[in-house]
């Protein structure tokens, strides 16, 4: 514990990586720590069909630029942590993996990092590991028959690891939309209980969405004008990696629509009467995601190609009539239920009394800590709409790396 860090960098995903590359550009002394490898949640966290939703050439990290063939291809998560570590690499960063860190504390102005191989010392800490890597169950889950094989998305690879039988996907939002496609073009009957989540069409306008929502500013609203009213920030738009997916294009896959799930009553599986509103609620953002691009396009003068209709938002809807309320799961055949409702961080090692809320997450101003000296890095709508996703990595690492040094001064050289 001689040697005194000016940083450490905890997580070594791509937003870890993009920090430690523009730390090492101003020649501060740092390390990376991580419990496993380098993207070790893109690798054990993503089911086999996974593609990257932000297109290649948006999900590059700083330093890096892109000059392949395909810039709006959406690559595998495979070769995405393959990418990740060519990038570490290629820029010589100081990683050490399987390194997990068990406590974070400070004492006499210095942090304390404590390992299962030692403890180390830093002015500075930044956290990298996101908010996004605990998975979060309804209630409700606890009150499923034992019969029913139960497993989240982060835990999902495939339909053949499931036990035969009908599939629940519980969420309609980035992981369910695609996990119920991935479990209905593997011939599985699918229930699918929605959610009120926004949906955007995969291309728009001759360009990918995603680019164009970025163009008209769309992604870099900040993140004080997104929270709503109940204090909660909005679920992101379901937007398919290389096509759009619908609700309306599911059903028309085979996957029965339901309402929200609400529990197990009588052995029954039972649903709320939302669903029309969440298929009129995902139409509205699509339609508003479009409205903007239009107005971005004019305004800009681009000759852009005319809207066209995309074949998943004209699909017809096949919904259950009467809509379905209950489900008995042993006469239907139910027997693996898969939840997409969401993730919260991890943050218990973390013992600095006012750097997390009651809620066990951090206080921080776009990715600045409360505590000085720490930092948050891949925060979802950390700073922006656009925070936690790889396209905001570059500008958000920057910003951090930047403020690290002007306000938090560092060991002369």
């Amino acid at each position: 514990m001689s040697e005194v860090f000016d940083a450490l960098v905890i997580g070594a995903g791509p937003a870890g990586l993009g920090v430690s590359y523009l730390l090492k550009r101003e020649s501060r002394n740092h390390q990376v720590l991580d419990r496993g490898r380098i993207g070790e949640t893109w690798r054990t966290q993503r089911w086999n069909s996974f593609r990257l939703n932000s297109p290649t050439i948006r999900s590059i990290l700083p330093g890096d630029s892109y000059e392949g063939p395909d810039p709006w291809g959406a690559i595998t998560h495979h070769d995405f942590v393959a990418y990740l570590e060519g990038y570490a690499e290629r820029h010589c960063l100081p990683i050490v993996t399987q390194t997990p860190v068990t406590e974070l504390t400070k004492d006499d102005g210095l942090f304390r990092v404590a390992t299962a191989r030692g403890a180390l010392l830093a002015r500075n800490v930044v956290i990298a590991t996101g908010d996004q890597n605990r998975q979060v169950r309804p209630p409700e889950s606890a009150d499923l028959p034992i019969a029913i094989h139960q497993v989240d998305s982060s835990a999902y690879r495939s339909a053949t690891d499931l036990e035969n039988g009908a599939v629940l996907v519980v969420g309609s939002g980035q992981s369910g939309g695609q996990i119920a496609e991935d479990l209905a073009r593997a011939g599985r009957l699918v229930f699918l209980a929605t959610s009120r989540n926004g949906r955007w069409v995969r291309h728009y306008r001759g360009g990918n969405i995603l680019n164009w929502l970025t163009l008209a500013g769309f992604l870099d609203v900040p993140r004080k004008e997104l929270v709503l009213p109940s204090g909660k920030l909005p679920a992101r738009a379901l937007v398919g990696a290389t096509h759009t997916i619908s609700l309306q294009s599911l059903s028309a896959q085979g996957v029965v629509l339901l309402g929200r799930f609400r529990g197990v009553e009588n052995g029954s599986l039972t649903f709320g009467d939302e669903l029309d509103g969440n298929m009129r609620f995902a139409d509205d953002v699509s339609a508003n995601a479009k409205r903007l691009i239009d107005e971005y396009i004019e305004g800009a003068g681009l000759d852009a190609p005319p809207a066209d209709n995309d074949p998943a938002e004209t699909v017809q809807p096949r919904l259950p009539d009467p809509p379905i309320r209950s489900i008995d799961w042993n006469a239907s055949g139910v027997r693996s239920v898969v939840w997409c409702t969401g993730f919260t961080g991890d943050f218990s090692w973390v013992r600095l009394p006012g750097a997390l809320d009651a809620a066990g997450q951090p206080l921080h101003e776009d990715g600045v800590g409360t505590i000085p000296g720490l930092f948050f890095a891949g925060l979802d709508f950390g700073s922006t709409r656009k925070s936690g996703t790889i396209p905001a990595i570059p500008e958000e690492a920057a910003r951090l790396v930047k403020q690290l040094v002007a306000h938090h001064p560092l060991a002369s050289r």
